[in-house]
C-alpha cells in the first residue's frame, strides 16, 4: 500500500544545512515599501532615543528591535511591544516624541 500526501500550499523540506531561513516569497508593493519605511524610521529613533533611557527601559528597547519587521502580521500579533515602545517614548518626554509618533505612523499603517 502507498501512502499519498496532499500538500495545500508552499512546502519546503530542508534536511541539515546552515543558516535555513524558509521561503522568501519577495512581496513588494506600496504599502509593503511605506511599511518597511516607517518600520526602519522607528527603528533610528528608538536607536537614537536609547542614551535617553533608564536601563531597564533600554534593555526592553534593545528586546524589542529585533522584533520590528516589515511584515503586516508580524506587527499585528506585537502590538504589546509596540505599545510599550510608545509608552517608553512618551514617558521621556518631548525627546521620546518623535518615537511615540512613528509608533504611531506605523500603527496606522497596520490598520
Amino acid at each position: 500500500m502507498s501512502e499519498s500526501s496532499n500538500y495545500y500550499g508552499p512546502v519546503v523540506n530542508m534536511n541539515d544545512g546552515h543558516d535555513n531561513i524558509g521561503i522568501n516569497h519577495n512581496y513588494a508593493g506600496a504599502q509593503d515599501t511605506e511599511l518597511r519605511a516607517a518600520v526602519e524610521e522607528l527603528t533610528r529613533l528608538l536607536g537614537d532615543l536609547r542614551r535617553h533611557l533608564t536601563p531597564e527601559q533600554d534593555r526592553t528597547v534593545g528586546q524589542a528591535l529585533p522584533e520590528l519587521v516589515a511584515d503586516r502580521g508580524a506587527l499585528r500579533e506585537r502590538g504589546l511591544t509596540l505599545a510599550r515602545l510608545a509608552q517608553i517614548a512618551a514617558a521621556v518626554g518631548a525627546v521620546g516624541q518623535p518615537a511615540a509618533e512613528a509608533v504611531g505612523r506605523l500603527l496606522a499603517l497596520l490598520g
